[in-house]
């Protein structure tokens, strides 16, 4: 039995979840996200609550159904508050800002790095050596903070580079004389 599964979404309010067939829409304050479930699972809405059911008790089934209660959990989350990650730039003269729509990041190469942010995702520089990312799909918002950290990452030596806020670099020593 999937520990997961079993418990429903509950609706938070000022969001609605209509179910046509296999899809699951969820609106809510910041906009509107969609599911398509595999034919594993059933999904029915009962009065604010999301349930999801296994259709048999096959290993597939199974896997579908905590998988699926989770991306719909992910939706409700993501229409009510949205997702967030946050970026740290060290390294002397890293720094980064915004120009409309572009980020633009200086990380020591001899050219200026130019990052368009893709639409439903936003990107906001409050410091030179902050970058936040945020968006409702949060799939979409980890690949874009992903993107910008493969730009220069840290490194083991120094710890220069672009690293997630309260992430861990482990540090090596430098070759002895």
């Amino acid at each position: 039995m999937s520990r997961i599964g079993k418990k429903p979404v509950e609706l938070p309010s000022g969001v609605t979840a209509s179910v046509s067939g296999q899809t699951i829409e969820v609106k809510g304050p910041k906009g509107t996200r969609s599911f398509t479930a595999t034919d594993d699972v059933t999904l029915s809405v009962e009065d604010n609550v999301v349930k999801i059911d296994p259709r048999g008790m096959s290993k597939r089934a199974r896997q579908q159904w905590g998988m699926s209660r989770t991306m719909v959990a992910n939706l409700v989350t993501g229409v009510t508050t949205g997702f967030k990650k946050e970026l740290e730039i060290q390294g002397v003269g890293y720094r980064a800002q915004m120009q409309g729509n572009t980020l633009k990041l200086n990380l020591g190469y001899s050219h200026d790095v130019d990052f368009t942010a893709p639409q439903g995702v936003t990107i906001t520089a409050p410091k030179q050596t902050e970058i936040v990312v945020e968006g409702i799909d949060q799939q979409q918002v980890g690949e874009v903070a992903a993107k910008i950290r493969e730009w220069r990452r840290p490194e083991p030596y120094k710890g220069k580079g672009i690293r997630y806020k309260g992430e861990f670099i482990f540090r090596k020593e430098g070759k002895k004389k």
